[in-house]
C-alpha cells in the first residue's frame, strides 16, 4: 500500500460516486494535489447499490442544468478513460394517473425551454405507443426526455476515479479519516489510523456518514439514512433493451432496464428511518433486512401498471439505506462554522444523477473562493442548527423519500417534525383561525380560515381553497389595516466601537446615518452578486441592528461574521429569539396605534425609515415604519415576554378599526403587485442591483467605498443586456408560481423568477429578468408584444419597469 502523503491541499472524504466526481473535478480545475480516503472499497457505501437512473429533469433551473451536465459528462466518459461505464442514453417517460400530475409535468415542460433540454409532452397512446407493457387508461399523458438514460454507478465512480488519478490526485482505500483537524476557525486537515494529513481544504463527502464527522468539528450537516427499496424480476414478457427509463409518480415507482430483467423500485410515501442507534464499522457493500410487508402495497400498485410482471420472476428483492435529507435538497458548499470546510452529501437517492454537477461546482468553488453560480437551493448555509437533532431527522426524513415523487403542489408543507419554533403568541393565531406552515422550522400562519372553515390544506395548481381568504386579507392592507406575525425574521446585532467602520464597507447603501434611521440595503459580493438583501436600523453610535429573512439566518450571520477582522472591536450576536415582530400594515395603521401610544407618529413626527422606542402597554417596543407590501405601516420590534400582551392590545383596539389578520400568503402578493424583490428567488448572488433595478440604493460615492463597487461600475459602463421586469397576466385566470418562460415577439427572452395573483391589479403578476440591448436597456425592454408561457400555454402579458401599483410610493409615504 502506498503511504499517505502529511500534507496536500485538498483531502477528500468518501470514496463514493460523490467524492471521486469532486477529486476528478478538482484534478480538472488544475487542483492536482488531491489525496481522496475512503474508510472501506470505491463504492461500499451506498453508490454501489443505486439503481443507475440519470435524469435530467428537476424543479429549478439551476439544479437542471447541473444534471444535465451529469448525463453529458457521463456520455463521453467510457470514451475519455477507456472504463466501461454501462451509460445508455434510452430517454425517459414520466406518466401522469391525475390531471394535476399532468399540469405539474407540462408545467416542467415548459421550463425545460429556458434552458433548451428537449422535453416532449405525450398524449396517451404516444405514451402506449413507446412504451407497450404499461397499462394507459387512466393515464391523462405524460412527458419524454430523449437524453436522459442509466449507468453503472460502479463502473462510473471507478471512470471518474481513473480519469481523477490520470489527472494527479491519490485515492487510498481502506484508509478510515478517523477525525477532521482544525485550527481556530478554520480547516487544517485529518488524522487517519496512518498518522495526519495536513491541508488547506477538506471536503465531506461521507454519504450516510457525514453528519457524524461534521458535527465532530461542529459543523451542521443534517441527513439521515432511510430504508429503500426496489425488485429485480426476470422473464418480464415483452421486455426489450430499447425501452426507456418509466417514472409512475403517482404509484411512486419507476422502472429500468437491467441487463435483461426489470428493476422496479419506489419512493414510497412514508419511508422507514434507518440506523437511528449508529452505523456498524464493518459496513461494506451490505444489504439490510427490509420490511417486504412495508413494500408489497408498492408492489401490487406496480403489477397493475405492468401487468406482465404478475407472470415474471421475482429474482431479487433489495433493501439498501441511502441518506435524505429535511428538505429533500443535498448539502453542498463551504460550511461557514469552519473555514475551508467543504461538504458534499445528502443526495437523496440521485447521487448518481447529480455526481457529475456536484463535483464540478464544488471544484470551481474551492478554486475560485465562491460559487459558480446560484446554488441556494443546495446550499450547506440553509441549515438551521435544530436541523441536526436525530428526533427531528428521524421524523422528518420518513416523509422526505416519499417527496421525491410527491406531486409539487404550490405552497405544499411538510407534516413531520412540525412545531419546533414558534411565536410567542401562536396560540392566539391558531384560535384567530391561523393555517400555519413550517418555514426554517418556523410555524408561520400562511393564511386565516374564517369561522366555520378549517385551516387545513387542499392543494392543486390553480386556485386552491385559501384563495379567497388570501385576498380578503389582501383587500384590507390596501384599504384599511392588518396584522402580520414576522417573528421569524433574522435578527442580529452588531455592537462595539468599530461596528461602522465594519458594517459600511459590507453594505452598498451607506449606513452611516443618525441613530433612529433605517436603511434598506444590499450585501454584495466581489462580482456585484447580491448576498443578502435586508435592513440595517441604527440603534445608537456604536450600535446597529441587522434585520434579514428567516430563510438567511445563518448564511447572512456568518457572511458578516467572516468580515469582523479579528483586530476590530466589535461583536456580533444573533438575537432573533429575543424579539417577536409584529407589522400593523394599512391605510389605518396610524390610526390603530395611535390609540395605543402617547408617541406622536404622525407624518411629519415620524417619517419613512424612521426607528425609535414607542411606549405601548405597560412597557416599550420598537417601531420602524418601513414596509413590505407597499401601504403605510409599521414594524414593531417587541422583546418576547411582552409579546402576548402588546398583542392583546393591538387586537382590543383593532375592533375599532376592523383589523385583519394576514398571512404570508398574502404578504407575497401585496409584496409582487408591487414590485418588491425576494431574496433567493427574484435576486441572488449571481444578479446584480443593476440588472435588478435596485441601483436607487446604491451609494457608489460613499467614503470607504464597497464590496463589490468596481464590479457594478464595470457593469454599469458596459451597458445591461438583462433587465428585471414585472408583468401581469392579461387573462384573469391563470395562476403563475416561478420559472415559467418569458416569451418577446416570439423569442424566449427571459423566465419568471416569482409571481403570485395581484387582487388589487386583477390578474397573475410576476417578476423576472429579460435579455435587454446594452446601449438602451430600458427602451429594448419595453418594446414588443409579451407573453408568459403556462402549462405550454402561452399568455399574453403586460410588461412594465416600474411597480405597476402605486409606482409613485405615494401610499407609503402618507
Amino acid at each position: 500500500m502506498a503511504t499517505l502523503p502529511e500534507q496536500c491541499e485538498v483531502v477528500v472524504v468518501g470514496g463514493g460516486v460523490i467524492g471521486v466526481s469532486v477529486a476528478y473535478h478538482l484534478a480538472e480545475v488544475g487542483i492536482t494535489d488531491v489525496v481522496l480516503l475512503e474508510r472501506k472499497e470505491l463504492t461500499s457505501g451506498t453508490t454501489w447499490h443505486a439503481a443507475g437512473l440519470v435524469g435530467q429533469l428537476r424543479t429549478s433551473i439551476n439544479m437542471t442544468q447541473l444534471a444535465r451536465y451529469t448525463s453529458e459528462l457521463y456520455r463521453g466518459l467510457e470514451a475519455e478513460t477507456g472504463q466501461a461505464t454501462g451509460y445508455r442514453q434510452c430517454g425517459s417517460i414520466s406518466i401522469a394517473a391525475t390531471a394535476e400530475r399532468f399540469e405539474e409535468l407540462k408545467r416542467s415542460a415548459s421550463m425545460a425551454k429556458v434552458f433548451g433540454l428537449e422535453v416532449n409532452v405525450l398524449s396517451v397512446p404516444e405514451i402506449a405507443e413507446r412504451y407497450p407493457l404499461i397499462r394507459t387508461d387512466d393515464l391523462f399523458g405524460g412527458i419524454h426526455i430523449p437524453s436522459d438514460g442509466y449507468a453503472n454507478a460502479v463502473d462510473i465512480t471507478q471512470a471518474l476515479a481513473k480519469g481523477a488519478k490520470s489527472r494527479g490526485a491519490r485515492i487510498f482505500t481502506d484508509t478510515k479519516v478517523e477525525a477532521i483537524l482544525r485550527d481556530g476557525d478554520q480547516v487544517r486537515g485529518v488524522r487517519t489510523a496512518e498518522g495526519e494529513i495536513r491541508a488547506k481544504y477538506v471536503v465531506i463527502c461521507g454519504g450516510m456518514w457525514s453528519r457524524d464527522l461534521a458535527a465532530s468539528v461542529g459543523v451542521n450537516l443534517p441527513l439521515h439514512a432511510c430504508e429503500h427499496y426496489y425488485v429485480l424480476f426476470e422473464s418480464v414478457e415483452g421486455l426489450n433493451p430499447e425501452l426507456p427509463v418509466l417514472r409512475d409518480y403517482d404509484a411512486c415507482t419507476y422502472y429500468k432496464y437491467d441487463a435483461g430483467k426489470l428493476l422496479v423500485g419506489a419512493f414510497e410515501p412514508s419511508a422507514k428511518p434507518w440506523g437511528m442507534e449508529g452505523i456498524s464499522e464493518d459496513f461494506c457493500f451490505d444489504e439490510i433486512a427490509g420490511d417486504f410487508d412495508h413494500f408489497e402495497p408498492v408492489l401490487h400498485d406496480a403489477m397493475k401498471r405492468l401487468p406482465a410482471l404478475e407472470r415474471a420472476g421475482m429474482q431479487k428483492f433489495f433493501c439498501g439505506p441511502e441518506s435524505f435529507t429535511p428538505d429533500v435538497r443535498y448539502h453542498l458548499g463551504e460550511a461557514p462554522e469552519l473555514k475551508n470546510c467543504f461538504v458534499a452529501a445528502g443526495l437523496n437517492s440521485i447521487g448518481l444523477q447529480s455526481a457529475g454537477g456536484v463535483g464540478k461546482v464544488t471544484a470551481e468553488w474551492i478554486r475560485d473562493g465562491q460559487p459558480p453560480m446560484d446554488l441556494w437551493s443546495v446550499d450547506v448555509r440553509r441549515n438551521m442548527p435544530f436541523q441536526r437533532n436525530r428526533q427531528y431527522l428521524q421524523s422528518r426524513v420518513s416523509e422526505s423519500l416519499g417527496l421525491l415523487y410527491a406531486t409539487h403542489y404550490p405552497f405544499r408543507q411538510y407534516e413531520t417534525s412540525r412545531g419546533v419554533r414558534k411565536s410567542a403568541i401562536h396560540d392566539r393565531l391558531v384560535a384567530a383561525g391561523a393555517c400555519h406552515g413550517e418555514a426554517f422550522g418556523w410555524e408561520r400562519p400562511n393564511w386565516y380560515a374564517p369561522a366555520g372553515v378549517e385551516p387545513v390544506y387542499e392543494y392543486s395548481y390553480g386556485r386552491q381553497n385559501w384563495f379567497e381568504h388570501s385576498a380578503a386579507e389582501h383587500r384590507a392592507v390596501r384599504e384599511g389595516v392588518a396584522l402580520f406575525d414576522q417573528s421569524s425574521f433574522a435578527k442580529f446585532r452588531l455592537e462595539g466601537r468599530d461596528a461602522t467602520r465594519v458594517l459600511n464597507p459590507v453594505c452598498a447603501n451607506d449606513i452611516d446615518v443618525a441613530p433612529g434611521r433605517v436603511v434598506y440595503t444590499q450585501w454584495l459580493n466581489e462580482r456585484g452578486g447580491i448576498e443578502a438583501d435586508l435592513t440595517v436600523t441604527r440603534l445608537a453610535e456604536h450600535v446597529y441592528m441587522i434585520v434579514s429573512a428567516a430563510e438567511t439566518e445563518v448564511r447572512d450571520f456568518f457572511w458578516l461574521k467572516k468580515h469582523i477582522p479579528d483586530d476590530a472591536h466589535c461583536v456580533l450576536t444573533n438575537v432573533t429569539s429575543a424579539m417577536g415582530v409584529l407589522s400593523i400594515m394599512g391605510p389605518r395603521a396610524r390610526d390603530l396605534l395611535q390609540s395605543l401610544t402617547p408617541d406622536d407618529l404622525s407624518h411629519a413626527g415620524f417619517p419613512f425609515a424612521t426607528s425609535r422606542e414607542i411606549e405601548m402597554g405597560y412597557g416599550y417596543v420598537r417601531a420602524s415604519r418601513i414596509t413590505f407590501v407597499g401601504e403605510l405601516g409599521w414594524e414593531l420590534y417587541i422583546p418576547t415576554e411582552f409579546m402576548q400582551d402588546i398583542y392583546d392590545r393591538i387586537v382590543t383596539a383593532g375592533r375599532d378599526q376592523d383589523l385583519v389578520h394576514a398571512g404570508y400568503h398574502a404578504l407575497n402578493s401585496l409584496r409582487l403587485e408591487k414590485a418588491y424583490r425576494h431574496w433567493s428567488h427574484d435576486i441572488t448572488d449571481e444578479d446584480s442591483p443593476l440588472e435588478a433595478g435596485l441601483e436607487f440604493v446604491i451609494k457608489f460615492d460613499k467614503a470607504g467605498g464597497f464590496i463589490g463597487r468596481e464590479a457594478l461600475l464595470a457593469q454599469r459602463e458596459r451597458g445591461l443586456t438583462r433587465r428585471m421586469v414585472q408583468l401581469r397576466l392579461r387573462d384573469p385566470e391563470p395562476l403563475i408560481y416561478h420559472n415559467e418562460p418569458i416569451w418577446r415577439d416570439g423569442e424566449l427572452v427571459g423566465h419568471i423568477t416569482s409571481g403570485a395573483y395581484g387582487h388589487e391589479l386583477g390578474g397573475a403578476v410576476g417578476l423576472g429578468y429579460v435579455a435587454a440591448e446594452p446601449a438602451s436597456a430600458d427602451e429594448s425592454v419595453l418594446s414588443g408584444h409579451y407573453e408568459v408561457e403556462v402549462a405550454c400555454e402561452r399568455i399574453m402579458a403586460e410588461v412594465s419597469l416600474r411597480p405597476l401599483y402605486d409606482p409613485d410610493n405615494a401610499r407609503i409615504r402618507r
